[in-house]
């Protein structure tokens, strides 16, 4: 059920997003968890791919989802072109972007032609941004967390464990996209505050999955942040997943947390992939 991983992250980072922590030590889940615009637009950009990935699928999908969750939490541009009428982007450099692309990560099967398989993820990833995010660090911060997704299925499938893959992503991002990663957590959580931009959030994401143990330490890693919790941990949630998978009872739990028609487009990803798979 690839995307689920941002939908955990989405949720387990809803309660700290305007009550930032700075520690790894909290309740994975709880009560007052719930899911917001990440997971809403994720589901729409999953949407949006199966019916053909174009850029009007990406905005008539963005906009059913929106109005569908109206209250989900979304940011004032973004709701302002959510109800409107306008299928215009507005130049934004929000990390709105990044925080819906992981379905794009896992949409096209990694494949021999290594160099295809990537130039199809960044063209989605920037189709998925461009709808609304035209402003060049949110398409670059959408490119990179789909990017970051396939580079480790690729080393995945290539049967190298997380630990031996997160130095080729590190170099990778760092020269393709010119994300300084030699902050650790420890260096940028003191001074790390809210953050709403992709080159604000984006690079603390990747780090947070750089150095986790599993897919729960990745995840408590980026809340621990502060700032942009659920969209941070959402980020990470995504290529954490590709590392490493995510535990069955960590993904009953976010189940538990969606409502029916949410629930409806997972299952259909989920079959979707399955077939895709089985064509590749």
């Amino acid at each position: 059920m690839q995307m689920i991983g941002a939908i955990v992250g989405d949720i387990v980072g809803s309660v700290y997003e305007w009550n930032n922590i700075k520690t790894k030590e909290f309740p994975l889940f709880q009560e007052r968890c719930r899911f917001t615009d990440d997971t809403v637009m994720t589901v729409a950009v999953a949407e949006a791919l199966m019916n053909g990935g174009e850029r009007d699928d990406f905005i008539d999908a963005m906009k059913k989802y929106g109005r569908m969750y109206p209250d989900a939490g979304y940011g004032g541009r973004f709701s302002t072109w959510l109800f409107s009428d306008s299928r215009e982007p507005y130049h934004s450099w929000g990390n709105g972007s990044a925080m819906r692309v992981s379905p794009v990560g896992f949409w096209v099967e990694p494949s021999w032609d290594v160099t295809a398989t990537a130039c199809a993820v960044s063209a989605y990833a920037a189709r998925s941004a461009e709808v609304t995010h035209d402003h060049p660090e949110g398409i670059k911060g959408a490119r990179a967390a789909a990017e970051a997704i396939l580079f480790m299925r690729y080393r995945r499938k290539g049967g190298d464990g997380p630990e031996e893959s997160k130095a080729g992503l590190r170099q990778f991002m760092e020269e393709k996209y010119g994300y300084d990663l030699s902050p650790t957590l420890d260096e940028i959580r003191p001074a790390y505050e809210f953050d709403v931009s992709c080159q604000g959030t984006v690079p603390q994401a990747i780090t947070a999955f750089l150095e986790s143990r599993d897919f729960e330490d990745a995840i408590r890693n980026a809340v621990s942040l502060g700032g942009d919790s659920d969209t941070l941990a959402a980020i990470t949630g995504g290529i954490a997943e590709a590392a490493y998978g995510v535990p069955q009872w960590i993904k009953d739990k976010a189940w538990g947390y969606l409502d029916e028609p949410l629930r409806d487009v997972l299952r259909r990803w989920k079959r979707e992939l399955e077939a895709r798979k089985q064509g590749s």
